[in-house]
């Protein structure tokens, strides 16, 4: 109850200083365009996670960290769609994978285990040749 309580605090004071700092039309469009900009990143959540089924299959992240990054874009739409600009701040940091991956990771990045597509698919180029050994024959009967 104390983290809401101070979390109310925090919104009115920030929504009162930006509001007055630019004035209550651009703070109605900011409001209509973070939830315009949140329901579009729902709308286009499929995108984001097929990419990190890709960073699952690749191992470049686990089963945790996966339930984390997406929990991690829904939160963050649905904090811009919410009025305020302390959740609309956050909301957009939440979008951002730099955060939410220092978030996941506390810093433990998996970097040397991840294999990206490029070098998978450089790898699979060669699949089409045949190997062959080539035996000269140096001894020609006359």
């Amino acid at each position: 109850m104390i983290y809401f309580l101070i979390y109310l605090f925090l919104e009115v004071l920030i929504s009162v200083n930006i509001s007055s700092a630019i004035g209550g039309l651009a703070t109605f469009f900011e409001i209509l365009f973070s939830a315009f900009l949140g329901l579009v990143i729902l709308a286009n959540f499929r995108t984001t996670l097929r990419e990190n089924f890709m960073a699952v299959s690749y191992n470049c992240i686990d089963l945790k960290q996966f339930q984390s990054l997406n929990l991690f874009t829904i939160f963050g739409a649905i904090l811009l769609i919410v009025p305020g600009f302390l959740t609309d701040i956050i909301g957009a940091l939440l979008q951002f994978s730099v955060f939410t991956t220092m978030l996941v990771n506390r810093y433990n990045v998996k970097s040397d285990k991840c294999k990206m597509e490029e070098e998978y698919n450089s790898l699979k180029k060669d699949d089409d040749v045949i190997d062959v050994e080539i035996i000269s024959d140096n001894s020609r009967s006359k």
